[in-house]
């Protein structure tokens, strides 16, 4: 029976020679595999016959076989090896390089609010303008006494402001960077303040307790407001990308004089109305003004020798025009549709309040 098992094993190595001499495809090298060392191929019922051998002759049988079947496996597995280096690559194969860092993958974005800040330093800083701050926490002198607004003037009313235990107040708007600004520069100044500003009023559409607001303030000899429009002109249409409908309308702010309010044309809704632009189809959007000639003494800046002009306006109202944002409470949300980056946009993305 040794004579005869040795025999059928080299006849299986013969037949393993044979199909990997024929064999073109690394699939067709795992079918013959199979067919010879798998539970139904020819090793494994060699295997199974071994129980009608007597008991003293069923150990060296199935090592003789167990040495025959990691024989041939090797075999095929150099053939496969052979056959797999052979092979022609993909294009992806071919281009890849695995020193190369992966891709990154995008994680979060920018708030809209943010990207028009970005926005406007850009466009402002070509102008000459300077990035300048100021602490959110702010005394009653630079919030309102040296912006020429008293404690007894009327003025105060229209801003809701909160105030702090210490006899302090969070700053209703960026205007007390301007007499910062001037009492630490003096004059030629040209400077932009971007912060968020805190009033304590009811929230809709187009109004929040906290947003953020852009400040830009020009100090020089001879300034007009012809400087004035023509800077607000070329800023817009920096921002918007294209020309924007505008109206100068009076307006009365007690650090400016003359003082004017700058509305646009509505892009949420074309100029047909909605609860944003509150259905007039224009979005109140900068105050604006040549600087009052008391802000200027606050300033240490003399007024017989230096005009300058001073401009306000919301950025969170700016980010609903230009990002599709109908209320801006979307903003403060965590509303997934209204923090999107814009470049991921498809198409208008008007977010009503739910």
């Amino acid at each position: 029976m040794s004579e005869q098992l040795n025999d059928d094993l080299r006849k299986v190595t013969a037949e393993a020679e044979q199909l990997i001499a024929t064999a073109g495809t690394v699939d067709e090298l795992r079918q013959a595999e199979s067919r010879l060392t798998g539970k139904k191929g020819t090793l494994g019922q060699l295997l199974a016959s071994i129980g009608k051998l007597p008991k003293e002759d069923r150990a060296e049988a199935g090592q003789q076989i167990n040495v025959a079947k990691r024989d041939i496996e090797d075999k095929f597995s150099l053939a496969r090896a052979r056959l797999e280096a052979a092979a022609p690559k993909t294009a992806a194969e071919q281009t890849f390089d695995p020193t190369l860092p992966g891709p990154v993958v995008p994680r979060g974005s920018i708030h809209p609010v943010t990207s028009v800040i970005w926005e406007f330093e850009d466009i402002l800083s070509r102008l000459g303008f300077v990035v300048f701050g100021g602490p959110e926490m702010e005394t009653d002198y630079y919030n309102f006494d040296a912006l020429n607004i008293p404690e007894t003037h009327p003025a105060r009313d229209q801003w809701d402001t909160f105030w702090l235990d210490n006899d302090w107040l969070l700053r209703t708007h960026t205007s007390p960077c301007q007499i910062r600004a001037m009492e630490k520069y003096g004059a030629p100044l040209r400077v932009i303040v971007l912060g968020r500003c805190f009033r304590y009023e009811t929230e809709d559409a187009s109004h929040a307790n906290t947003f953020h607001q852009f400040e830009g303030l020009m100090i020089d000899r001879d300034i007009s407001i012809a400087n004035l429009v023509a800077v607000m002109k070329l800023m817009l249409s920096e921002l918007f990308h294209h020309e924007v409908k505008v109206r100068l309308r009076p307006g009365f702010f007690p650090f400016v004089e003359p003082g004017f309010e700058l509305d646009m044309g509505c892009l949420l809704c074309g100029g047909s109305g909605c609860p944003a632009c509150k259905h007039s189809g224009w979005m109140e959007l900068i105050g604006c003004g040549m600087v009052h000639p008391n802000v200027l003494r606050a300033g240490k800046i003399d007024p017989e020798q230096y005009t300058g002009f001073a401009f306000g306006l919301g950025l969170t109202r700016v980010a609903m025009m230009k990002y599709g944002v109908a209320d801006i409470r979307s903003l403060n949300s965590g509303d997934l549709r209204a923090l999107i980056r814009p470049e991921q946009r498809f198409g208008p993305a008007i977010i009503e309040k739910e």
